[in-house]
């Protein structure tokens, strides 16, 4: 779509439609998607879930079958999101029902507090460690509450519907209340739906405030104020930014652990931090793989897991600075554009490309072009690519500390890793990137 809107080109719209119909081919009865969805049918994917996802070690979210639609990684939300764009491009009435079962889904999994379950419908059957099952805890985790309540938004812009600002209203509401309490006033990524209370979510997801996910919710409730004018959303910012301050490690800490403040603007912190102590939870693992490891929280900086960071880098200025200038605009200048307040009439962006503004001069087209080889694609080396899958034996829990900070385990393991040599292939990422800087050109 962002193809067509740059040329004009009605090939480019055809090739949205056949990516609509595959969407709509795999959408769940429920009205949201999958991580993933497959053309040989669900046995298929329940085969793939059995095998290579229950072995990939560090992706504990594809480690078991749940047959339901995932907010996660935007799956159901990016793809309602296109829908959206589909009917909103032509009013082409083919877009319409799919659309609308994809907003019931959204409103009806909803809690009445305002949040909602990283999964749903509703589903208990995977405690794992011990745990319960973490995916009907209220996740703000990979922008869940942003991405919904931004796409019930975009819902407002398109579509005449009176249901959708009550829902909003109550998400936005229910972050304040999921501020932590004075010192450690941060946000966690997951909570207990009867509680409100911070809860744990994978093995490697401490029960814990989130540094990076504060600082999301920081800019989340400067972008609320501005959507409503209402000063409620800024009152708990100045203590949050409060409390990342006072989380700065010392240069020792950092020394031991490796790392180096590359801007000297920011400060680093724990990623995760205990919200009643505030007492640092650095993240490790022993073993080699999914059947004989397992990750554990302690303070010692040292070896820490390489594929989830223990610590966060933040801006403190910077977000002094947005709170106090956001604080200057007058009201009635801050919300004349606002989706919330003027319904339906803020048209939808014209391009949705992530990053979408990033600069491309005539040189680097000029290198794009010439690097598509003659069957249409760009060959290229593969970020990361994977183990083949290969039954891994029942083995005892194992203290090797070889895979501490690898990305991947021994051969039993199926996450993805970056390859010691190169393989050659073709790169969604590459193609995204690529795409992303050729429609900029054409369109400037």
């Amino acid at each position: 779509l962002d193809a067509y809107h740059a040329t004009g080109d009605e090939y480019y719209y055809n090739a949205a439609r056949e990516v609509a119909a595959a969407l709509i081919w795999a959408q769940l009865p429920c009205g949201g998607w999958n991580y993933m969805f497959d053309y040989n049918g669900e046995d298929s994917l329940k085969k793939w879930y059995a095998t290579i996802g229950k072995q990939a070690w560090r992706m504990e979210e594809f480690q078991h079958y749940y047959g339901n639609a995932t907010f996660d990684d935007g799956g159901t939300i990016c793809s309602g999101e296109f829908l959206l764009r589909m009917f909103d491009e032509k009013k082409d009435s083919t877009y319409l029902p799919p659309l609308e079962k994809t907003i019931a889904f959204v409103l009806e999994s909803q809690y009445p507090s305002g949040g909602w379950p990283q999964r749903y419908p509703l589903m208990y059957d995977h405690p794992f460690l011990g745990k319960a099952d973490y995916t009907s805890f209220i996740t703000l985790n990979d922008d869940v509450s942003l991405e919904n309540i931004e796409f019930l938004l975009q819902c407002r812009q398109v579509i005449d519907l009176d249901s959708i600002k009550e829902p909003i209203d109550r998400a936005m509401d229910l972050l304040i209340k999921l501020q932590n309490p004075k010192p450690y006033a941060g946000w966690t990524d997951q909570y207990f739906v009867e509680t409100l209370k911070p809860a744990h979510a994978r093995s490697y997801e401490a029960r814990a405030i989130n540094a990076g996910t504060t600082v999301e919710m920081i800019e989340l409730l400067m972008t609320y104020y501005r959507l409503t004018g209402d000063a409620k959303f800024l009152a708990g910012v100045p203590a949050a930014i409060d409390f990342l301050e006072s989380m700065k490690l010392s240069e020792e800490v950092l020394k031991r652990a490796g790392r180096m403040v590359r801007n000297t603007s920011n400060i680093i912190v724990p990623r995760y931090v205990d919200p009643e102590t505030g007492t640092p939870q650095m993240i490790h693992r022993k073993g080699s793989n999914v059947a004989n490891g397992h990750y554990y929280f302690d303070q010692n900086p040292e070896n820490t897991v390489s594929h989830i960071s223990s610590f966060t880098s933040v801006n403190i200025a910077q977000l002094r600075n947005e709170l106090a200038a956001v604080k200057q605009i007058p009201v009635n200048e801050l919300t004349k554009n606002s989706p919330l307040l003027h319904e339906k009439e803020i048209a939808l962006p014209r391009f949705y490309t992530r990053n979408y503004n990033f600069g491309g001069n005539a040189g680097g087209i000029q290198n794009i072009v010439e690097s598509l080889n003659q069957e249409g694609y760009w060959l290229t080396s593969l970020s990361m690519v994977s183990n083949p899958f290969k039954a891994v034996p029942k083995l005892a829990s194992s203290e090797e500390t070889k895979y501490v900070s690898t990305r991947v385990g021994d051969e039993y393991d199926t996450s993805t890793y970056p390859p010691a040599t190169p393989v050659m292939g073709i790169s969604m990422q590459v193609y995204l990137s690529n795409m992303i800087k050729l429609i900029q050109f054409v369109n400037n």
